[in-house]
């Protein structure tokens, strides 16, 4: 069947309603545990996995900001380099994607998605195979971006798990470094309701004599990843040892395009991994430390990496993040707060959807108590409807209803919302202040992936 735009969509929207993701439904029946099915399609697809170099990487939290330091700093160096991560916030593409140095001299760094004909046309041959074997959406998707890597020649690629590590599609992959980056107590009904039993699936990834490394230890997880790594490969937690360029962390961290809290304990880690990497065949390039510090100052730019603390808009101050559990949401939370301490903007306003499999208990208490809530909830069956997201906050308030916390019909709604309510703060600011630049509110998006990736496209 020949390429066209119509039949593109099309077929991607097929593939999305006979093959369900987690965009769609909820993780039990999304997700398909074990290998088996992956290794049968890597077979039939001649093993793209085995053509290039990778860097396999789990964890709680983390992992998108990691991946995307590590391409770019591998990229910098002039490794052609794939990244597959999920989910997608816009565009199905991103989820494959290529970063590279620009031969252009004119031209800024940049990624490339894979092309949509090259989708159509994996998509249409391969179709037949995904239902006679009933694949899963992730297994399709990883099988696509392994065959185009290998199909690109890339030098080497970093690979995200979708869920977990031990029974993830990604662990066909036999990586140059395994790296497990944080763990945290999330997805729990599939992967275990305590954090030894979360890392002794992230551990999953680890491979008879490949090096390891984990961004953070903790007296519940160090054994069992101790006890996974003994006598079969070398491993290092990130925490516990200087790299060889954390000297030059505080001038990293300050021009660095990814500015959110979190990112120090992420540059330790992908600077551990890249001290592990120089030492490997095919990575030697890495010595070249200028060429790794433009890359991680850059990451965000080269990658195309977005929903991290990203900035929407200065007038209003806007800026999004996908983190979605309590450990990443204290970080999230806490930098909010000090952004008003500081006096960096004069108020909060907190546009916010979860999941309903999400731990909400232990959210509700970092929330700033100051902030005004406009609650929302994505297009996804997964999401808690945001009238419910009110009533047990004013519950958790003391069950009086707020005047400060609103339910929205849409996450465009929402953000209309708090757009138009960030303008009359500014205006009543501007009228009342003495000083010649008035700080503005700041409008934070965020709390699930699916929140920020409908929010995305409602600004330019």
């Amino acid at each position: 069947m020949e390429f066209s735009e119509s039949r593109y969509g099309a077929l991607l929207e097929e593939i999305f309603q006979r093959f369900p993701s987690v965009q769609k439904t909820d993780f039990a029946t999304a997700y398909k545990p074990g290998l088996a099915g992956m290794e049968a399609f890597c077979e039939a697809l001649g093993h793209p996995e085995r053509a290039f170099k990778s860097i396999h990487v789990a964890g709680t939290n983390g992992k998108g900001s990691v991946l995307s330091l590590l391409a770019s700093a591998l990229a910098g160096v002039g490794l052609r380099t794939g990244l597959y991560t999920s989910p997608h916030l816009v565009d199905f593409r991103e989820r494959a994607r290529i970063v590279s140095l620009s031969k252009d001299p004119g031209r800024d760094d940049t990624f490339d998605l894979i092309p949509k004909d090259y989708v159509f046309d994996f998509l249409t041959t391969w179709k037949p195979y995904f239902i006679e074997h009933d694949l899963s959406f992730f297994e399709i998707t990883t099988g696509l971006a392994f065959k185009w890597f290998a199909d690109a020649g890339v030098d080497a690629a970093v690979i995200e798990t979708g869920l977990g590590g031990r029974l993830d599609s990604t662990n066909v992959l036999l990586p140059e470094l395994a790296l497990v980056t944080t763990i945290g107590l999330d997805h729990c009904a599939l992967l275990g309701n305590t954090l030894e039993a979360i890392a002794g699936e992230k551990a999953g990834i680890f491979k008879p004599g490949v090096p390891a490394l984990v961004g953070e230890s903790g007296p519940e997880t160090d054994p069992v990843f101790d006890d996974k790594a003994w006598m079969v490969c070398p491993l290092t937690y990130a925490d516990k040892v200087r790299p060889s360029l954390w000297h030059r962390r505080q001038e990293i961290l300050k021009k660095m395009d990814l500015q959110a809290d979190v990112q120090e304990k992420n540059l330790r880690t992908v600077l551990a991994a890249i001290d592990i990497l120089r030492q490997i065949p095919g990575f030697k390039a890495l010595a070249d430390t200028e060429s790794v510090l433009d890359g991680l100052v850059r990451a965000a730019r080269r990658t195309g990496f977005r929903g991290r603390w990203e900035r929407l808009s200065d007038l209003p101050f806007v800026i999004c993040d996908i983190g979605h559990n309590p450990q990443a949401l204290q970080y999230n939370f806490n930098q909010l707060r000090r952004y008003v301490e500081e006096g960096r903007c004069s108020s909060l306003i907190i546009v916010y959807g979860i999941m309903a499999d999400k731990d909400l208990d232990g959210i509700l208490p970092l929330m700033p108590v100051d902030a005004t809530y406009i609650f929302t909830a994505p297009q996804t069956a997964r999401a808690l409807p945001a009238g419910e997201l009110l009533k047990r906050f004013t519950a958790f308030q003391g069950g009086k209803p707020s005047l400060r916390a609103y339910a929205a019909d849409s996450v465009r709604q929402a953000v209309q919302m708090a757009m138009q309510l960030a303008q009359t703060l500014s205006q009543q600011t501007n009228r009342s202040a003495s000083a010649s630049k008035p700080v503005p509110p700041l409008v934070f998006i965020g709390g699930s992936a699916f929140v920020v990736a409908e929010a995305l496209p409602l600004f330019r």
